[in-house]
């Protein structure tokens, strides 16, 4: 396959909810899409490469991944680029379309996403009993196992994702939030149990589901994953020291993040979720789909339908808040995340699709839309001492003699 760049070169308080990030329980071929910035090759079967099957054949090592931006480091006096990373919890599609649908708009946009995978979506119920999970009862889980229609339908979405240059990252298993079983108190050596199961189901798909009529996963599970999500937002203190051991890049676990530059805890880059403007309330709210909701309909999931489109106005603006604040003043990048989800009606589906067709705006050339690995790749290949630079720059805050000035040109304010 090509390797075509996307967009050229990647140049708690939540008001009256908590900060929580439930996984949802929750195809079809992929075509090309031309959408001027650059062709995406897709992933759909006949034009394929092959790759070298692992273990049972649940999954493969297909080189390259295909569709991967270069990551450039920046030039003295170079404004940085605006990146959004759009994520996804669970990423199970169990027939309502919005897994193929989300990976069809990003197609149609050029962006890279990534997919934190719930390891349980790979795994049939009758086999659940080969779950152990820390402080939970054998086989327990907070989220339904899957159908096994909606296994194959997520293997199959998730393999045509890799193949379109989408991340895959983990979101562990069995999403414990509540009592003693939380994930908030698992500890390091409890979390890499978790991790080595998750890889177990979905590097075993093939032996514990029988299926034989399914293509591999394109990729090497263990160099796959280089971070994660946990259930909830919750237990990133004792994640960390494992996720480090393991060489994680990132962690996207931590709630109530500032729309600042990142830096890392533990050696590993913290890219929280981020508090944004909330429009029409005097406080902001997490950039994930569940908050709107919490704070829109006190967690209800169906609500009075006449409520909805307000709702989705709001949501939509929030994200675009967010977006808009960064883009014209500290650059920092904007993490959104989401759920293959319907909840009051789909209007959190529809906001944050109408959010990246406002972001990816053909007008803003300097706007890049990326997974957590491409961003990471980003972050490691600048200076230091620019990165430090950055994180001086506070929300909403803009380079007071302009960007060249304050990237070092030594030309004049600039832009």
């Amino acid at each position: 396959m090509r390797d075509i760049s996307r967009r050229g070169l990647l140049g708690l308080g939540v008001g009256a909810a908590t900060a929580l990030g439930v996984a949802s329980c929750s195809s079809g071929p992929a075509s090309d899409g031309d959408n001027g910035r650059g062709k995406v090759r897709s992933g759909h079967n006949g034009d394929q490469p092959q790759g070298k099957l692992i273990g049972d054949g649940s999954t493969a090592d297909y080189g390259k991944q295909p569709n991967q931006p270069k990551a450039e480091r920046l030039e003295p006096g170079q404004k940085p680029p605006q990146f959004v990373i759009f994520s996804w919890d669970g990423a199970g599609e169990v027939g309502n379309g919005l897994f193929p649908r989300f990976r069809k708009l990003a197609r149609e946009h050029n962006a890279g996403m990534t997919f934190f995978l719930s390891g349980l979506y790979c795994l049939p119920e009758s086999k659940k009993r080969l779950y152990r999970p820390p402080n939970n009862p054998v086989g327990a889980s907070a989220i339904g196992y899957l159908t096994d229609a909606h296994i194959k339908a997520t293997l199959e979405n998730v393999r045509l994702a890799w193949l379109d240059g989408h991340e895959i990252g983990t979101h562990f298993n069995g999403h414990f939030c509540g009592g003693s079983g939380s994930v908030g108190n698992w500890t390091p050596a409890q979390w890499q149990d978790e991790i080595d199961q998750a890889e177990s189901f979905v590097t075993k798909w093939r032996t514990n589901t029988g299926f034989k009529d399914l293509d591999p996963l394109p990729f090497d599970y263990s160099r796959e994953v280089i971070g994660g999500r946990t259930p909830c937002l919750l237990g990133q203190d004792n994640l960390l020291p494992t996720a480090r051991k393991l060489g994680w890049r990132y962690d996207a676990s931590s709630p109530g993040g500032r729309q600042v530059w990142p830096a890392k805890k533990l050696g590993v880059w913290d890219l929280p979720l981020q508090l944004v403007p909330f429009p029409g309330r005097s406080f902001e709210v997490l950039s994930m789909d569940y908050n709107m909701l919490a704070n829109q309909s006190k967690n209800a999931t169906k609500s009075d339908p006449r409520n909805y489109p307000g709702w989705e106005k709001q949501a939509k603006g929030a994200y675009i808040a967010g977006f808009q604040r960064a883009y014209e003043s500290n650059r920092a990048p904007l993490y959104i995340g989401n759920h293959f989800e319907e909840w009051n009606g789909g209007i959190y589906m529809d906001a944050v699709e109408d959010a990246i067709k406002h972001i990816a705006d053909d007008k803003r050339e300097d706007v890049r839309l990326v997974s957590f690995r491409q961003y990471v790749d980003w972050l490691d290949a600048q200076d230091p001492a620019v990165l430090a630079k950055l994180r001086t720059l506070d929300v909403g805050q803009r380079p007071a003699a302009g960007w060249k000035s304050f990237m070092g040109s030594g030309k004049g304010s600039g832009a």
